[in-house]
């Protein structure tokens, strides 16, 4: 067969259908021609490249005109395509309704696996101030924003004395010596809840003295004192949206919105320290306590208010928990609602928030009586749309914000919480950290990556599943209360006035798994404690 002469001008033709196609540029790499096809071979589909569609035949499509002719000059081409593409799925996926079923996320629980702990340089000791005792139990820790997102990772521990410790968890080789560290003591009673400011420049603390206090981290002095609350405080958070607004919540059933910039200038109990009264006032936040009967007519207690925290997504909106049930409740402070209709002459108006849970969770798991919530916080990244709270059923609930609507439970075998046991998101929002009460010193790790996924409906919600096996660490003695994320890291408070780090290494968790006998004089992992 002799190959088709250079100037033949049928060979594009003759080797390629171009029908319907774009005209593709000549392969400068060929450069000799290719041998006509044999006459008594049947010819073979082309070919096609990977960035073009398959080739379809046009389809004549007879069209009726307005005098009941034909029109045959219309002819319609149906385009070919591939029935799934990446690019396609990927496209479908973000155009989704709001009521289809979220991606699945990769579980990451190997990544908790690996979290370990040396015994020389991930431990930080509580010194205490006072002459008759070494350490300090430590109440609360937060790490700065800027340990959040990757910078120094700089952690405010407040401790029972009423003293505030600042290390610098870096991590360090074992013979390496600790950072300096600052400590100031800014009460004289035990410090429940310490938060940064959006800065970083400041420090909030929530103390058993029934104020809250605002000191600089440079100096470490007491810029502001609030004073209102008539019990402990037991939480403060910062206004996300806003650099000069925080609110606080006691004992006392009151939830306190602080606004920085109108200090009234006078003095308290001596100091040169300007005092500060809350700009709004929620009084009984979470109900108050029914009273029995009797000869002597009691005065109904307000519910405790164990946690305040702040959105994100939703400017100006504060959530709460109370010690009584596991119903949240969203305030908006721009336009509180003033209810009037029960208020006698002598009591104060009362607000109501502009959103509460519809169902408790904490009794939907065959208990006869509702359960409080010891800890709240906000979920970001794949889980910025819920809630997460810990109960004192020892149970992590989910909720959906803004509806407040509960989904699903998780849990543990070993977890046991309290009213000191807090719970706190890492800055992926992917992972929970809980404490755990009890001597064994226990800090529990969720993957949380899949709970939007968790549908409502009446048959799942509430229920106690297990989507992703929690991660047991021990490396404590005592109650672990206080938990914090940072960067890669995650820091615990336990009773027995030490703070240990967590990092995730999977080369140490690999030899500790091989040869735990020698390994565990230099390094804490995860284990099978059951």
């Amino acid at each position: 067969m002799l190959c088709t002469p250079d100037s033949s001008p049928c060979r594009n033709q003759v080797l390629m259908n171009s029908t319907n196609v774009r005209t593709r540029a000549p392969n400068p790499l060929i450069t000799t021609p290719l041998p006509t096809p044999p006459e008594d071979v049947p010819s073979k589909r082309r070919f096609a490249a990977l960035d073009e569609t398959p080739i379809k035949r046009p389809r004549l499509i007879g069209l009726c005109g307005p005098d009941g002719g034909s029109d045959t000059d219309d002819v319609a081409v149906i385009k070919g395509r591939a029935r799934y593409t990446m690019f396609g799925i990927w496209k479908a996926s973000s155009v989704r309704p709001l009521t289809a079923p979220l991606q699945a996320i990769l579980p990451s629980r190997r990544i908790l696996q690996s979290f370990v702990s040396s015994h020389r340089s991930d431990i930080y000791k509580c010194d205490s101030l006072a002459n008759d005792t070494f350490v300090t139990p430590p109440y609360a820790c937060a790490y700065s924003h800027g340990a959040k997102k990757g910078r120094t990772p700089v952690l405010a521990v407040a401790t029972e004395e009423g003293s505030v410790i600042i290390f610098d968890t870096t991590g360090r080789r074992s013979w390496e010596c600790e950072p300096q560290r600052t400590v100031f003591q800014p009460h004289d009673n035990g410090i429940f809840d310490v938060k940064w400011s959006l800065d970083d420049s400041m420090l909030a603390t929530a103390s058993g003295d029934k104020t809250s206090r605002i000191c600089s981290v440079e100096t470490q002095n007491t810029l502001q004192v609030l004073r209102n609350h008539t019990s402990t405080v037991k939480c403060i958070s910062w206004d996300p949206s806003h650099r000069d607004i925080l609110s606080t919540g006691s004992r006392d059933g009151m939830i306190c919105v602080w606004d920085v910039r109108v200090a009234s200038g006078c003095a308290v109990n001596g100091e040169n320290v300007p005092a500060l009264q809350p700009v709004i006032t929620i009084n009984a936040a979470h109900g108050q306590e029914k009273t029995k009967g009797g000869r002597r007519k009691a005065i109904p207690l307000p519910r405790s208010v164990t946690s305040v925290i702040y959105s994100d997504t939703r400017p100006h909106g504060l959530i709460s928990s109370g010690s009584f049930d596991g119903v949240l409740n969203l305030w908006d402070l721009r336009l509180p609602v003033v209810d009037d209709t029960k208020r006698s002459p002598k009591m104060p108006r009362a607000i109501t928030p502009s959103g509460s849970s519809p169902d408790d969770p904490t009794t939907m798991n065959g208990s006869r009586r509702p359960r409080g919530i010891s800890s709240l916080c906000t979920g970001s990244g794949p889980t910025s749309s819920l809630l997460f709270a810990l109960g004192a059923d020892s149970r992590l609930h989910t909720y959906s914000f803004p509806s407040l609507i509960p989904l699903e439970a998780d849990t543990h075998p070993n977890l046991r919480t309290s009213f000191y046991v807090r719970l706190a998101s890492s800055p992926c929002g992917r992972w929970l950290a809980s404490g755990c009460s009890g001597k064994d010193g226990s800090l529990f790790l969720f993957d949380v990556s899949n709970a939007a996924r968790l549908s409502v409906s009446p048959y799942t919600k509430g229920s106690t599943t297990s989507l992703s096996a929690a991660v047991e660490l021990r490396g404590q003695i005592g109650e672990i209360g206080a938990v914090d994320w940072a960067n890669d890291m995650v820091a615990t408070c336990a009773d027995d006035g030490t703070v240990r780090v967590w990092r995730p290494n999977c080369e140490v968790y690999e030899e500790c798994v091989s040869d735990p006998e020698a390994q565990r004089w230099n390094w804490s992992w995860s284990k099978n404690y059951s």
